[in-house]
């Protein structure tokens, strides 16, 4: 087993762990709830060789669930899923030496951007203090969460690369991932946020997150033989979620 399966593993381990201790000594609850969820995502990929690149701009979208299944003390123990539709990628950051735009042979500044669809799929443990019901708590949440790649699209401005020695050309050689499609259709990783919800009784649950995505797998194969030795998936997302109950607390 790789280090990156065993984290992961270890991660779902502990989720699952965690959430039945709490049944064991906590208030019982029994409230799922429904509801959808939007925002915006900066995403790069973890090149090894490196890759200079600028944040990489998309949305992500679907449909979320939650279950609230114990109070401890002050904490209230969820577990929290969704099923997104997501835009990653990466946007290069083609440079010269001396740190100024590429100009191509067309005469602009090279630009290179890799948009990637994907399914994304996370369930995380949620950690919430304060309100459950007419008021506002804070939360963490954490857990595995895996993707499935759809497609892709390139949108470049440029034929070849001017690698030029002359001080005109590119600092960086690395340029095989500009024509190498996503091999790797599976994504897997760990996710993590933090955040504010406010719940009012009959209407629902608005919550605004900010939470983190590092991918434990790679978009490309990396045996001895490949080029890349890594090529992971990194996110930063800031999302609205609005969620109804279709059970009530008791």
């Amino acid at each position: 087993m790789t280090f990156h399966k065993k984290i992961l593993f270890f991660t779902i381990f502990s989720l699952l762990t965690f959430t039945t201790s709490y049944a064991q000594v906590g208030e019982h609850r029994s409230v799922f709830s429904l509801g959808i969820n939007g925002g915006y995502i900066a995403s790069n990929i973890g090149f090894s060789p490196k890759v200079n690149q600028k944040m990489h701009l998309g949305y992500t979208g679907g449909l979320s669930l939650r279950y609230i299944c114990e109070k401890y003390f002050n904490t209230i123990c969820s577990i929290y899923g969704e099923i997104n539709y997501a835009k990653l990628g990466w946007t290069e950051d083609i440079l010269t030496s001396n740190n100024q735009p590429v100009i191509n042979s067309n005469g602009k500044a090279e630009s290179y951007k890799r948009t990637i669809n994907y399914i994304q799929i996370p369930i995380m443990a949620h950690l919430a203090w304060g309100k459950e019901q007419d008021g506002i708590n804070f939360f963490f949440k954490a857990g595995p969460q895996i993707g499935y790649f759809l497609n892709e699209s390139i949108n470049k401005n440029f034929i070849q690369p001017n690698l030029s020695k002359d001080g005109t050309g590119r600092s960086s050689n690395i340029i095989a991932q500009e024509k190498m499609p996503v091999e790797n259709k599976l994504d897997y990783g760990i996710a993590a946020g933090i955040g504010i919800e406010y719940s009012k009784k009959n209407i629902g649950h608005f919550i605004i997150e900010a939470r983190y995505y590092y991918g434990l797998g790679n978009i490309y194969a990396n045996t001895k033989k490949d080029y890349f030795g890594k090529s992971n998936l990194n996110n930063i997302i800031i999302k609205a979620t609005y969620l109804f109950d279709l059970t009530k607390p008791q």
